[in-house]
């Protein structure tokens, strides 16, 4: 489905590695983090098990314990750091639990979560078959997974800036929402909603840009990218590049977000794969079935 892939041990460093800066740059995941929690309201279920994939410090997982302070929360993340730093935002009184795992392979039993929530975090999973397969089998039926992942038009400034200086992967690239929805409805995730916003923030040169994505954790992991020192005139030309694109005095940088929904579906429901449908259930489903 995808012509790139993004290395995972790259991707576990890099957040690991700014799990004490993140924080300090983290305006827009917090915006849309306050999005997503209000979109839960359309579970109107009273959740046991609630995961939050790619916690990061945690914040998430925070407001997830207060709206449902009766579910075991679990704050799940690739980077121990990261889980680290989530110590600080879980309390006495509201605790949730803290795991360090991949969203591939999610450590609960099958269809034992209610609530599945991960905030731009799915942009950084490009295998989306597996990913979403693995979501359907987590979700108790009717389970609700609700997530926000980063589009194509992301950091599109930033890549046409670097295109103009050199042939090389500078910036992450992202699948486009069509592809993202396709995979859900292959896993068998029933009813899938998806839709995008832009969002412009803007910056006061291209430097400020480069140290935020630094301080987040999303700096490139992308496995095709250069692994040599960028040199000088190459770094200049894309700051040239940049600049060129200064509106209003300010550099602008645009973040297409798709936010989705999706429910777990019934245990032996078919789900789409190369070969045909495949549809699983426990055998003794069977009625009638002969032992021998």
């Amino acid at each position: 489905m995808t012509d790139f892939h993004f290395d995972r041990r790259q991707v576990r460093h890099n957040f690991g590695r700014a799990a004490g800066t993140y924080e300090q740059h983290d305006v827009l995941q917090r915006e849309v983090q306050a999005s997503l929690i209000e979109r839960l309201d359309i579970y109107e279920q009273t959740p046991e098990r609630v995961l939050d994939v790619g916690a990061g410090t945690g914040r998430g997982t925070a407001l997830l314990k207060k709206k449902y302070p009766k579910a075991q929360v679990i704050a799940i993340d690739l980077a121990l750091p990261m889980l680290r730093r989530a110590k600080e935002h879980t309390g006495w009184l509201k605790p949730f639990s803290r795991v360090c795992a991949d969203a591939y392979s999610l450590p609960v039993p099958d269809h034992s979560v209610d609530v599945l929530h991960s905030n731009l975090c799915f942009q950084w999973c490009d295998d989306v078959a597996r990913l979403f397969t693995e979501c359907a089998r987590v979700l108790k039926p009717g389970g609700l997974l609700t997530f926000s992942t980063f589009g194509p038009d992301t950091l599109k400034e930033l890549r046409e800036a670097w295109a103009q200086s050199d042939e090389f992967a500078h910036v992450a690239r992202f699948l486009d929402m069509h592809d993202v929805g396709d995979a859900m409805l292959t896993s068998g995730l029933r009813d899938p909603v998806l839709f995008a916003e832009r969002y412009t923030l803007t910056y006061p040169d291209p430097q400020a840009l480069l140290r935020e994505l630094k301080g987040l954790g999303a700096t490139n992991a992308d496995s095709a990218r250069s692994r040599g020192l960028t040199g000088k005139q190459h770094y200049r030309r894309m700051l040239d590049a940049y600049e060129a694109m200064r509106v209003d005095g300010t550099i602008p940088s645009t973040w297409e977000v798709v936010t989705a929904h999706a429910f777990g579906p019934p245990v032996g429901q078919s789900r789409r794969t190369e070969g045909g449908e495949i549809a699983s259930f426990p055998i003794d489903s069977l009625r009638g079935s002969r032992r021998r």
